[in-house]
């Protein structure tokens, strides 16, 4: 909704800017979503005649134009525009003007010819986006006035009114607020309604509408509206349509009550309110035909439907510049039948939008007789009898009782009753009864949202201010959890692989059979959704493999994620926090500087999983599963971690996969119970030295045993131990076919000196020793 910071001038004094009262409106519970400024407020542009016009002798699409400014001084003005005449009123920007964009108004020549200034269009001025041309001003425009004079500044705020405040929905409305908590006293008085006639049959559902009246006046002239009627509809998004109609929206934007008129020449007999019959047609005034059910409330004469309750008028029934003649109509309509209507039809309008929250039911006569005044001054006429009521008009809410310690116990305040009294004062409550322990309060009728006791206290809370509610610890922080331990510690591993470059994904819970690993191990629902989600995942890897495959055939070079997730196993009935992570294509692109492209493999898997692990990891071969080709277990500490695998060429290909997909999947509560305590060293003082060997092995034997049994050997000045070379030749050309010589880097240091050749040669000598007394192995020298 837009409300006009001119229009709300006139029911209450606001002196601030339009930034301190949007922060007022947001204080009071009103969304303020954006602040719009109109008009063209322009020192040094005023509202000239044009005098004399000539063609400029040195351009042809030039005039040379004498103006008059209103300083007694004629001014010349080179111009380029055509659409003007010579006695036709325009801006005109003197020497000094700044125009938007920051265009800076100065004397010079154009062609030769000295300019005093320019003549304006409307894109210049900010009045329009477009403009062919001069802005043409009216004939009876005040020359040497400002031209704000015609288009006085304009700012409106587009507010996001709450379903519960349907009395925010009028410049009244606002405007009762802000006095509230401004203190001031609202300039507004309710019209006084008008004489009535009751009408008892007119209305056919009286929950539906319970209350119904209509205004007869003769003698209309339908005409343009004036300006200030004009500028008051443009100024919150209306256009103008003609007096009448304008009355009716101008009325319904300041009191909050929607209005229809309909012309009294076109309705045949009696009005009536009912029911639309079933497939009963109905052409609205936006020009579209509706199929209308019996759930629709319609407004009919003997022949047809007129209108649609709270919702649209009818095409055929409007006001148009022949009415002599019309019928005024002011109403309640239940909000949940308006809403039901609007949304089958998909049909809505700013009476719907009111209709459908609520109105002031004291406001329906009040706002006719508004209207009637209004109709009267501007197309004439003249009343016809009475206004006609059908139905009952509802009565003023029901009283609520106030106790001054419950406001306070509710708030943490110490409130005088003083105070709450002002508060509620202000925004219109009257205080009656009062007893030793509460204050009944009457709720105006324009408040439908206040009800209870505890509905009192927030409008007491708004009025002093939610800033005053001192904050205070409520509950004691409570022990942390093995539940908040553990995702703590998944939040980690989450940031861990983020920072490693891998992307997280998020696959589903529930799986089809296609995608479960091993029957045996997984949980067939009972009542499934279908049969693609029949089962609970015992594993990640297959999800996260479907993933890998949507990345690939959407044309990704390189697929790295892993997921955090939980899985389910049969046995046990127990379900793990689990770490899945994929792998495929390339883990570097080719460059100048890199060199060749190089594909994920199995090291780059392994290096992950070591990041996560804050001790030595141990990798054990195991056999082939399913599609995973080849599988190594990993362990630390003694206990299994997970596996990583790589998956078979055929099955790689049904993923699209050009490279290597390598897969791992990690129980994080085994990870989790690692411990993780972190081990800090001395950066060494003493350089190192280093000694390589070249040892002979059986072909099946792990390089893992061959760094075992060093370490076994507890030498204290080995301090890294790193293999740089595996070779073997099948056939046993060079080597025997069943060995492989492994090449190890040895590095040796100690903490307090520097090493002499003898010590690191001793050193290298029992590790020898030790290598080729436990393996077996010899030595290539």
């Amino acid at each position: 909704m837009n409300i006009s910071l001119n229009w709300l001038r006139e029911f209450v004094d606001w002196t601030g800017t339009p930034e301190e009262l949007a922060t007022l409106l947001t204080r009071t519970g009103l969304e303020v979503g954006s602040i719009a400024t109109r008009g063209a407020d322009f020192p040094k542009v005023v509202i000239a005649q044009i005098l004399e016009a000539t063609q400029h002798p040195n351009a042809d699409r030039l005039s040379v134009c004498r103006v008059d400014d209103g300083s007694g001084h004629p001014r010349q003005i080179v111009c380029g525009a055509k659409n003007f005449k010579v006695g036709d009123k325009v801006p005109l920007a003197l020497p000094g003007a700044v125009l938007p964009g920051d265009f800076k108004i100065k004397v010079g020549k154009l062609r030769g010819v000295e300019s005093e200034g320019m003549l304006c269009s409307a894109k210049e001025l900010s009045l329009a986006a477009d403009a062919d041309g001069l802005l043409i001003l009216p004939a009876d425009a005040p020359v040497g006035q400002p031209i704000a004079t015609l288009f006085p500044p304009e700012t409106a705020f587009e507010i996001e009114i709450t379903p519960n405040r349907p009395d925010w929905l009028s410049h009244v409305g606002i405007a009762r607020e802000v006095a509230a908590f401004t203190s001031q006293a609202l300039k507004w008085t309710r019209p006084a309604a008008p004489q009535t006639t009751e009408y008892a049959s007119r209305i056919g559902d009286l929950e539906r509408c319970p209350f119904y009246t209509l205004q007869r006046i003769a003698g209309v002239k339908v005409g343009p509206s004036p300006d200030w009627l004009r500028q008051r509809l443009e100024s919150v998004g209306l256009r103008s349509i003609n007096n009448v109609v304008d009355v009716t929206n101008f009325v319904m934007l300041e009191i909050g009550q929607p209005l229809h008129a309909f012309d009294a020449a076109k309705v045949n007999g009696d009005i009536q309110v009912r029911l639309a019959g079933e497939g009963e047609k109905f052409l609205a005034l936006d020009g579209r035909e509706y199929t209308l059910s019996t759930d629709d409330l319609v407004i009919a004469d003997s022949a047809r439907t007129l209108a649609l309750a709270g919702v649209m008028g009818g095409e055929e029934s409007g006001v148009t510049e022949t009415t002599t003649e019309i019928l005024l109509e002011s109403a309640i309509f239940q909000t949940s039948g308006v809403r039901r209507t609007g949304r089958r039809l998909d049909l809505h309008s700013d009476s719907s939008y009111r209709f459908e929250r609520g109105i002031d039911p004291a406001g329906v006569l009040a706002a006719s007789a508004r209207a009637t005044q209004l109709i009267l001054e501007l197309a004439g006429g003249t009343i016809s009898g009475s206004a006609e009521v059908s139905g009952k008009e509802p009565e003023a809410p029901a009283p609520v009782a106030l106790r001054q310690g419950k406001v306070n116990a509710l708030l943490g305040l110490e409130l005088t009753a003083d105070e709450i009294t002002a508060a509620l004062s202000g925004l219109g409550l009257t205080a009656g009864e009062v007893s030793e322990t509460a204050t009944t309060w009457g709720i105006p009728s324009h408040r439908l949202d206040l009800i209870r006791e505890v509905d009192l206290v927030e409008e007491v809370a708004r009025v002093v201010g939610i800033d005053r509610i001192p904050s205070r610890v409520s509950a004691n922080p409570a022990e942390p959890t093995k539940a908040d331990a553990s995702y703590d510690f998944q939040i980690r591993v989450r940031g861990r692989l983020a920072g490693l470059g891998l992307s997280e994904a998020r696959t589903s819970t529930l799986v089809s059979p296609a995608s479960v690993w091993s029957e045996a191990e997984a949980i067939k629902l009972k009542n499934p959704l279908g049969e693609d989600q029949s089962f609970l995942r015992s594993s990640l890897i297959p999800g996260l493999l479907a993933a890998v495959e949507r990345n690939l055939r959407y044309g990704a070079a390189s697929v790295a994620l892993f997921e955090v997730g939980r899985t389910f196993h049969a046995r046990g009935r127990e379900e793990s926090p689990t770490l899945a992570i994929a792998l495929t294509g390339l883990s570097r692109t080719s460059s100048w500087r890199d060199g060749a492209a190089k594909a994920f493999d199995w090291w780059n898997l392994k290096g992950i999983i070591a990041a996560l692990v804050p001790v030595e990891l141990e990798w054990k071969k195991s056999d082939a599963q399913g599609d995973l080709a080849l599988v190594s277990t990993v362990s630390a500490n003694g206990k299994t971690l997970g596996l990583i695998g790589q998956l078979s060429p055929a099955a790689a290909r049904k993923l699209d996969a050009r490279e290597s997909v390598l897969v791992a999947e990690i129980d994080l509560s085994a990870l989790q119970s690692i411990p993780a305590s972190p081990v800090y060293r001395e950066i060494p003082k003493y350089p190192a030295t280093t000694r390589d060997i070249a040892i002979v092995v059986p072909a099946t034997l792990p390089y893992g045993e061959i760094e075992r049994t060093l370490q076994a050997v507890r030498e204290p000045l080995l301090v890294d131990i790193e293999p740089f070379d595996v070779f073997s030749d099948a056939t046993g050309a060079k080597l025997a076919a069943d060995r492989k010589s492994v090449a190890i880097s040895l590095t040796f240091r100690a903490p307090e000196r520097t090493l002499n050749s003898d010590e690191v040669t001793a050193s290298v000598s029992r590790l020898r020793d030790k290598l080729k007394a436990d393996l077996g192995a010899e030595f290539r020298e």
